[in-house]
Order: structure tokens, then sequence, then C-alpha cells
């Protein structure tokens, strides 16, 4: 009775879940199975969980990740376990090196399976359509397991595995690869991801290659712990680390330590640059100029730099993760294997290793300092990142000048102010950072032909030109220059094609030019600058508009036809604005009327996310908050006339974010759209009723609300809410119990509220 209610009847099944705990118990404590697997019960456990031994489907199974990781050694592991549950079983090894190695390679993996799973040895298979013709006759005879180990190709999967009704019902097939898209595009819908070695695991792996037992011998433990640390956790560097150095003297151990630390280890990184050898052209310039210069980057400002060198990054940085080169993090980072950057910067380094002004790339510091005072460059350079550096600023220009080819250029300068502007910057250059930038000016023979992207934060720019010249950045889409003190005013007619202006913090800056129209212009950030007036009518595409904390902004004038497409505008700290101007006939309105123009307005894109804004209400406007029908957002407001705007804001239908600082509407459960609220009330000791009433708020922030003692119960009201953050509550001494029955919750953070 009890297996009927448990499995729904199918004892059968109850059964093979059983037998499968057995087996797993008894292949890790056989003694015959290989002593050196370390940390696989739980990763086989979980691939042979996704074979669903008890399914009369067919099942592929994809196992994906870096080489060298293991993923060979798992199949092999579930291989082992779980073949006896099948009528005919086959392990095909190094189907990537055996199909490309000769023009009849497919043709023999496809014979090895059909031998292998139908035990006949007369098997002959003399073409590979003959191959797949005689495995969609004969396979569906047996209930098979086959594991495809190391595919790096979609047509492998198609010799060897073209359709599941090639195969008895029940069958699985096994499939390891290095490449994501390989299984995807085949179809395989369960993948699982190789986990690496946690530190514990890494060092008992690495004992019983070195020392034949499970912990190191004594006195070798540092020893042991700094070879662990290099191998970071990559199974092949530590079982090839771990059997070179068994059974020899410290002295030769502390050797081979300082040896890596210069010349990497050759058989891990042979077994990684397979994957770099599948890359197209492109998509290697790529991962070089990522795994020398990128590590750490955010993908979006990667993708912005890579793209303005010509690539196409985006797709190309997806191929560089579906082949398990980089990782993105979920914060948005790009990371990667620290063996993968030793194997890249061994292939920019290799050709000649002692010459590093004939390398393609330049990251060493050390390095490049010594090309650039001694003048040393050369056009081999592609990309150069210079950390901080002592350099004299014109030290660094000179030495450059002999980099005819630099496309990518990264300084990080000392910010010692230069009165003569050098006259070097090669004109090929696509990418030009150089934060502290000291020069008033760019140089006068820097054509600036090709580039595309310009950031310049914190730097002495007065202006782009020196002189006032009238040059022209044809191809520049990305101009950052954040924190110029000294820059004044810019003209847009000099970037035509600008899509980024950022002038975020120039605080002298008092003039934006718009002598032309400037169609490609999407992000214009004039935040914390001494801007007055400001005319946007010529930038019929703008998508975001931030001008916070301009104290010295009066007016901005916006014809309803410019603002088509913006998404966001920010006015923050903007206290002195007296009008905007958004009708055709230019007339001029209060900022709360602004406001109610703005967003009624049929021309607004109905993407418009909202306004981020302070203001200043002076008297009540009547139903100003009826002509809010798109906004979705809405900043912390200031406002004397405070309950109108209490008794107004509830009517926003649409609002999906809320900011609120100073107390809560008592309508507040009206808004049925609202999202995500943040609460920022010191006098408040207790929550209202009508937050708990808001069955759609997935994110609720409680910020220095410090006479806050308690939640309530009712917070389990919220039965959609995602995120909880509380933070500086100092008050607050308890948390109810049944928080822990909120299934939607999946990050609560309580911090600073002692």
């Amino acid at each position: 009775m009890e297996l009927k209610t448990t499995f729904n009847g199918h004892e059968a099944k109850f059964i093979q879940q059983i037998v499968q705990e057995i087996s797993l118990k008894l292949y890790f404590t056989n003694s015959s199975i290989d002593g050196k697997l370390v940390g696989m019960e739980t990763r086989v456990r979980s691939v042979v969980s996704s074979l669903e031994t008890g399914s009369e489907d067919v099942h592929l199974i994809g196992i994906k990740g870096i080489g060298g990781g293991g993923k060979s050694t798992l199949a092999r592991a579930v291989f082992d376990l779980t073949s006896v549950w099948f009528e005919g079983v086959s392990f095909v090894e190094n189907v990537r090196e055996v199909s490309k190695g000769s023009s009849t390679g497919l043709k023999k993996l496809q014979k090895q399976v059909l031998i292998d799973v139908l035990a006949d040895q007369n098997i002959d298979v003399t073409s590979v359509s003959d191959g797949k013709n005689k495995m969609k006759r004969m396979m569906p005879g047996r209930k098979a397991l086959v594991v495809l180990d190391d595919v790096d190709d979609i047509e492998q999967l198609d010799a060897l595995a073209g359709e599941l009704t090639w195969f008895k019902p029940g069958s699985r097939i096994v499939i390891t690869t290095r490449d994501q898209q390989v299984l995807v595009a085949h179809g395989v819908s369960i993948i699982h991801d190789v986990n690496l070695l946690s530190d514990e695991e890494a060092l008992c792996l690495f004992s019983r290659y070195a020392f034949k037992k499970d912990i190191p011998n004594q006195g070798y433990e540092e020893l042991s712990s700094k070879v662990v640390h290099y191998a970071a956790a990559l199974p092949l560097t530590i079982k090839v680390l771990g059997s070179h150095l068994c059974g020899r003297s410290d002295h030769v151990w502390k050797d081979a330590i300082e040896r890596l630390k210069t010349i990497p280890e050759d058989r891990t990184l042979k077994r990684l640059e397979i994957s770099y050898n599948g890359l197209e052209d492109d998509q290697k310039e790529i991962f070089l100029d990522v795994v020398c210069m990128m590590k750490y980057s955010q993908k979006e400002i990667a993708i912005k730099i890579l793209d303005s060198c010509g690539y196409y990054a985006e797709i190309g940085l997806g191929v560089l993760e579906q082949k398990s080169l980089i990782t993105i993090s979920n914060f948005g980072e790009l990371d990667f294997h620290d063996r993968i950057e030793e194997m890249g910067w061994n292939i920019v380094r290799r050709s000649h290793p002692n010459e590093p002004r004939r390398h393609s790339r330049l990251w060493i510091k050390k390095e490049i300092e010594d090309i650039l005072v001694k003048e040393l460059g050369t056009k081999a350079t592609r990309s150069m990142y210079l950390g901080y550096s002592f350099l004299h600023s014109n030290i660094i220009m000179k030495g450059i000048r002999n980099m005819e080819e630099l496309r990518l250029l990264i300084v990080d300068g000392n910010g010692k102010e230069v009165d003569e502007v050098s006259k070097y910057l090669p004109d090929a250059l696509r990418y030009l950072c150089w934060s502290l930038y000291p020069f008033r000016s760019l140089p006068e023979m820097f054509q600036a032909n090709n580039l595309v992207n310009l950031k310049m934060q914190w730097s002495n720019i007065t202006e782009l030109w020196e002189g006032g010249e009238r040059k022209v950045f044809n191809k520049l889409k990305f101009l950052d220059l954040s924190k110029s003190l000294k820059l004044r005013t810019f003209d847009l007619s000099m970037t035509p094609h600008l899509e980024e202006l950022n002038l975020k913090g120039c605080k002298d800056f008092v003039e934006l030019k718009l002598p032309v129209e400037c169609p490609n212009l999407k992000i214009l950030n004039l935040s914390r600058s001494k801007v007055s007036h400001l005319n946007i009518g010529m930038v019929p595409h703008l998508e975001k508009l931030y001008l916070e904390d301009c104290s010295h902004l009066k007016e901005i004038h916006a014809p309803v036809g410019c603002l088509k497409k913006l998404v966001y505008f920010s006015l923050s700290k903007c206290l002195n604005v007296a009008y905007l101007e958004v009708d055709k006939q230019h007339e001029s309105a209060s900022l709360i009327d602004t406001v109610e123009i703005k967003v009624r307005c049929e021309d607004v894109t109905n993407d418009f996310l909202g306004f981020r804004f302070t203001c200043i209400y002076d008297e009540p406007r009547s139903s100003w908050s009826g002509n809010l029908e798109k906004l979705f957002r809405f900043g912390s407001c200031v406002c004397e006339n405070h309950e109108y705007f209490l008794a107004t804001i509830c009517d926003l239908q649409h609002l999906r974010e809320l900011t609120l600082s100073q107390s809560i509407p008592q309508d507040l459960w009206q808004l049925e759209s609202l999202e995500k609220l943040s609460l920022w009330l010191q006098r408040f000791q207790h929550l209202p009723d009508s937050i708990f009433m808001l069955k759609n708020l997935k994110s609720l922030k409680l910020g220095s609300c410090w006479a806050l003692e308690q939640l309530r119960e009712n917070i389990c009201r919220l039965e959609c809410l995602e995120n909880l953050i509380i933070w500086m509550c100092k008050s607050l001494l308890d948390i109810p119990d049944n928080i822990c029955k909120m299934k939607c919750l999946k990050l609560l953070e309580i911090s600073s509220c002692v």
C-alpha cells in the first residue's frame, strides 16, 4: 500500500530507484573501481538521476564543461555504473579526434557503435550514409546505452545519433562536449555542467596521485597547497602535477612551483587549446582581447569596447561561453579559469617569448614601460592596457607612435597636468580609454578617422581640438568626458553619428551646442553640470536624459516630436527648473504642468519608464495624477502640500515602482500594479495594513526605518514577494517565523540592523 501511495502504483519505478541507490553505494565502495576518483558520487548521482531509467522514452543527456575538467571521467563512471541495466552498450572515446583525423573517421565510429551494441563482429560500414542506414535499421532491436565522448560538431551527432527513432525505447545517449551549442542544436534538453573540484576535493585528488593516500605527507602540506592553488580545481592539471611530483624531493617540488610561475604546464594547455582552435578568426581575436585585458569587466562594457574594434561581440562572447572558455557571473562580469587565462597569454607570447614588442597584445606593466621608454613599439601591437604608471605622459605618447596598427588603447594615467600637447596617437585607434588624460586637447596630428569610442574620465580637456580646430569625428559613437572639470562647452556638430554622450560631473560645463540635428544620439548625461538652458529639439531619438543635480538648470526646451523615443528622464534635485516647453506652440508650463503634458502627450513611447525627480509643490494642482497614465516609476518626492500628494498618488493605476520617504497613503492598496516599493520612513514603528494588500508586490525595501520594531505576520499575505531587503532598521527586534512559508521569496537581506 505504501508503494502505491508513494509512486502512484508504479512499483517497478520504486524498485528501480532502490536498485539505483544500491548500485551507487556498491560502485563507490568497490575496491576494483579507480581509487583516484574524488568527489564523483554527487556528480554521478545527478547524471544517473537524469537518465530516468524507468522511462520508456529515448533520452539524450549532455555533459558540458572546460577541457580537462572531468567530463570524460564522469561519463565513464556513469557508464560503468549503469551499463548492466541495458541490453547493449558502447563507450565511444575521442569522437572529435577520430572523426577529424581521417576521411573514414566517422565511418569507424559508426561501426564501433554497431558492433558494441549488437555484439556482432561481422558488421561492416562502407560509408557514413551506409552507417546511418544500418543504425536506423539494426539499432532499434536492443535497448542501448551509448556514450559519445568529446563531441565538437553537429555532423558527428548526425552520424552517430541522428534520430531518436534509431534507438529502442528506453535507450540513453550520453554526450560530452566543450561546446553547449552542439547539444542545443541537436535538441539535447538535459545538460549537466561539470562542477570543478572543491578545495578539499582538489587536495585529496592531488594527494592520491602524489602520495598514494588522501592527505599530503608530513612536511609537504604547504607545498601541496601551492600546487593545488595553481591547478585551480582543474582535475587534469592536478593529476599531471601529482604524478610528476610523486616520490620527488622537496627541492624538486620548490623548483617545479617556481617554474609554473613563468612556464605553464604544457599538457594542460594543449588540452585547453582545442577549444580555442575551433573558433573562427574573429572569435579568436575577441578571446585574446578578453583574456588579456578584460577579466571581471561588465559584459555590456566589454561588448561596447569590442564592437568599437569592429567585432560582433555579443555573438562572439556567446560562442566563448558556449565553448566553456569564459563564464558570465550573475552580476554580468566576464570571468574564466586561471588555466584558460594562462592558455590565452601563452598563445599571444609563444611566437616571440622574449620580444614583447612583437606581441599582438601588451598587458604586463613592466614590459610596456620598457617598450615605451625605449620607443620600441611595432606594428604588431593591436591592443594595449597600461595600468597606473608614473611614466610621463609625453613618454607614453612618443612610445606608441610606431604602433601604427594599435586599435585598442587603455591607459590609467597619473593625472599630472602637461602644458604641451604631444603629437602622437595612432590613427588606427578605434577604442581609446585614458583616465586622467593630462593634456588640454587631443593631438593636432591625430586624425581620429577610425575612432568609435572615446573615454577620458577625470581629464584635463578643455576642448577636443587645440585652438578650436573644426575636425569631425565621423565614426565616433560613444564619448565619455565625465568629471572633466575644465570642459565648458561641447559642439555636437563635431560628432554627427554620436549615440551616447556622458558629461556627468563636468562642473564648469555651461553649454551644449546643437547647431544641427543629432539623429543618432540616444543617451545624454549632463548631471552635476552648470547647464542653465537645454534645447533637445534637435535630438529626435533621445532615449535617456540624465540631468540630476543640475542646480543651474532653469529651462528645458523639448518639442513634442522629440519625445517619441524617451524611456527615462531624470530631474533629481533640479529645484530651479522654471518650465519645460513641450508643445508645438512652445508654451511654457510650470514644473508640475510639465509632468502633466509630458506624460499625456501621444507622441511619448509606450515603453516610457517614468520620471525620477525631486519636486517642490507649493500649491495643489487639480487632477494632475490622472494625466500620468504611462508613469511606471516614481522617485522620492519632497512636498510642502504632502497631504495632497498622498491623496493623488494612488490614482496612478500603472505605477510599478514607488519610493516614499515621508509617509504612506492610506489607500496604497489601490496601486494594484505596484511591484517594487522602497520605504525610507524614520518614524514608523509598524507597517500599515495597506502594504500587505499589494498582491503583485515583488520587492520590498525598508531602509533607515529607525523606529520599526517588528515585521508583522501579515507579511505572508504578500504572496508574490521575491525580495525583502531590510537596511539600517536599528530598532528591529523580531522577524516573524512564518516568513519561511513565503513560497516566492528568493532573497532575504538584513544588514546594519544592530
